[in-house]
């Protein structure tokens, strides 16, 4: 049997985004003379298709259908990203010049959401198959074993970064990676060669796009104070910049999470997303949570959270099987990111990245693709207890 209490609280946490994509919409919906139900039918749909999904993967079996899975979402997903850019408007909606979206029967499917599952099973199926423990290698061999997949993820790196400018998955996927690859048998080591080039790549991705370099601006403006209080005033001097361009969108995330106190203004009520924070009901769900429910609320969203990663975790180390393993691990490394990369932007603590919060944000590729992704750990899951019964009987 499958892991109940990951599927009951993933559920937990879409029914709740659900409930918020109607409280959040309220400025959206008349701006856009939309349905007052426009966005809480849409959601309804991709919520309860979502928790199908996981319901229905869970009943597969795990040998069969886990490695079909995998590669069916990698191979397609890849394929998709790859032609996106040739296919006519008709068929793709373009936003800031990249075209990230298919259009498919009235709804808007984001390929790379789907891409990130597939892309860290078949990291989880090669790293089992090629990697293990590194048995006192040195960096050069290591660094030998490692680059087919240096290779592969720069060429991803270019179809997300360049092709469709999203950097903020790169930044996951690459987390996701370097991490995995630790777990897989490298070399803390080499872990920290790694990580030090892709902060290299990193900012060469940020100092070729100018709008990267003016959203970093806009962040350090707002976070400069705090920490530049730390260094010399002669170091601070030549490191701060003018507080104009301080980011209104941050500022209102504050302001939001600042107005909803402890207990919250109350489900509904909330005056920050009367079009002072705009899509607040996507990437700055957290602050519009936090406005109406408080640091309550948000604190419940994290415990569910951090429940939901420790049932992920503990399913990978009861795993005998590396694929399982690996993938369980990759998966809560995911969302565990995208989490945490969401959260500091939206308290100005790091630079915004567009990533949406797994599970919560509206959005049905995003929403979809993430119960896809646990309910193929839930298969897992159903592995580690058929083992378990195994050995007992």
């Amino acid at each position: 049997m499958a892991d109940r209490k990951l599927f009951v609280l993933t559920s937990i946490l879409i029914s709740m985004s659900i409930l918020m994509s109607y409280s959040l919409t309220t400025y959206t919906v008349v701006l856009f003379d939309m349905g007052e139900f426009h966005f809480l039918i849409r959601q309804a749909v991709f919520g309860v298709l979502s928790i199908l999904i996981m319901w229905f993967f869970a009943q597969l079996d795990p040998d069969v259908w886990l490695h079909r899975l995998g590669l069916i979402l990698l191979i397609t997903s890849m394929l998709l990203m790859i032609i996106m850019p040739f296919l006519p408007a008709s068929l793709v909606s373009e936003v800031g010049g990249a075209k990230r979206w298919i259009k498919i029967l009235g709804f808007s499917l984001a390929p790379v959401e789907f891409f990130k599952i597939g892309f860290i099973y078949f990291l989880a199926w090669s790293f089992s198959r090629k990697l293990g423990y590194h048995g006192g290698m040195g960096i050069k061999q290591e660094f030998l074993r490692f680059l087919p997949y240096a290779v592969i993820f720069v060429a991803i790196m270019f179809i997300i970064a360049f092709v469709q400018n999203d950097l903020g998955q790169v930044v996951v996927l690459g987390l996701t990676l370097l991490f995995m690859l630790m777990f897989a048998g490298s070399s803390f080591k080499f872990f920290l060669v790694l990580l030090f080039s892709a902060f290299s790549f990193f900012a060469f991705f940020v100092l070729t796009a100018e709008h990267r370099i003016l959203r970093i601006k806009s962040w350090w403006s707002l976070a400069q104070n705090s920490i530049l209080q730390l260094f010399p005033e002669s170091i601070a001097s030549h490191l701060r910049v003018p507080s104009s361009t301080e980011p209104y969108q941050i500022g209102h995330s504050l302001n939001a999470i600042h107005n909803g106190g402890i207990f919250g203004v109350g489900l509904g009520d909330g005056t920050f997303k009367l079009g002072f924070l705009s899509e607040v009901h996507t990437d700055f769900i957290l602050a519009g949570i936090s406005e109406e429910l408080g640091f309550i609320g948000v604190l419940t969203v994290t415990v569910i959270f951090l429940w939901i990663l420790q049932r992920i975790f503990k399913i990978a180390n009861r795993s005998n099987d590396s694929v399982n393993y690996l993938f369980s691990l990759g998966i809560g490394l995911l969302i565990s990111f995208a989490f945490l990369i969401n959260a500091y932007g939206i308290s100005g603590l790091a630079p915004i990245k567009g990533i949406s919060v797994p599970f919560l944000s509206y959005g049905g590729s995003a929403i979809i693709a993430a119960s896809m992704g646990i309910g193929m750990v839930l298969m897992a899951s159903k592995k580690v207890n058929m083992d378990k019964k195994r050995l007992n009987g």
